[in-house]
């Protein structure tokens, strides 16, 4: 379910664009490494994408849902277990990028200020990243947590879309509903993609449609997939 005021490459359908992705992400996605300083991080030579979102909210997941991978990314029943920027490779042709989680994380003040700045380091300073999908838990919509990042974002001139978690917790009316008031909320944010996407890793719907968000945000040629 999509909610947006944005459109598909011109000449080319939603369900082309969506079948093209999918083939895509079917391909051999491996992980890269996973960077504890600033000065570890790859050689911005690929187009990325990361996830970021508050503890537990679902990014392993998420990750794991798009490639069709059980185990790539770690999830973890402890909120606040990333402790680094993790690196995923798609194809050769792109980066996914799992951001370390903030907010409920079981680890000391001073601890969670520095992955949090090294999570903040990483968006201001890498030229390739196309965009950030910022997860939200549908069942509780927006929270301050939240609207702190998406200041961040807005400050730092960072592109990011609004991704709704585990949807299939809710009935469809309130997903709806959930939607609507998202997409609302970032609609006079200046760094913010005018289209919210709701997932569900489990059921496995919102995922191609969020597929063809990347392949397209990361300028991909589906064309010639």
């Amino acid at each position: 379910m999509t909610h947006d005021s944005g459109t598909y490459e011109s000449g080319t359908s939603e369900a082309e664009t969506i079948e093209a992705a999918r083939i895509l992400f079917a391909r051999p996605a491996v992980f890269l490494m996973g960077a504890a300083k600033i000065d570890q991080l790859p050689a911005p030579d690929l187009p990325e994408v990361a996830f970021a979102g508050r503890s537990n909210v679902g990014k392993s997941s998420l990750i794991n849902g798009l490639v069709n991978q059980k185990h790539l990314a770690r999830a973890s029943n402890e909120p606040g277990r990333t402790r680094e920027v993790n690196f995923f490779v798609l194809d050769e042709r792109l980066r996914l990028v799992d951001l370390p989680g903030y907010g409920f994380a079981k680890v000391s003040r001073e601890t969670a200020k520095k992955f949090q700045n090294l999570g903040r380091s990483y968006l201001r300073g890498r030229p390739n990243l196309k965009r950030v999908y910022l997860l939200i838990d549908s069942r509780h919509g927006l929270k301050a947590p939240d609207k702190e990042a998406m200041d961040a974002l807005d400050l730092a001139a960072v592109s990011y879309q609004i991704v709704l978690t585990k949807a299939d917790k809710l009935k469809p009316a309130e997903v709806e509903k959930v939607t609507a008031e998202t997409l609302e909320a970032i609609r006079k944010r200046p760094a913010a993609f005018p289209r919210v996407q709701a997932t569900s890793s489990e059921k496995g719907f919102g995922l191609p449609e969020l597929r063809a968000e990347i392949a397209q945000a990361c300028e991909i040629d589906l064309g010639g997939i």
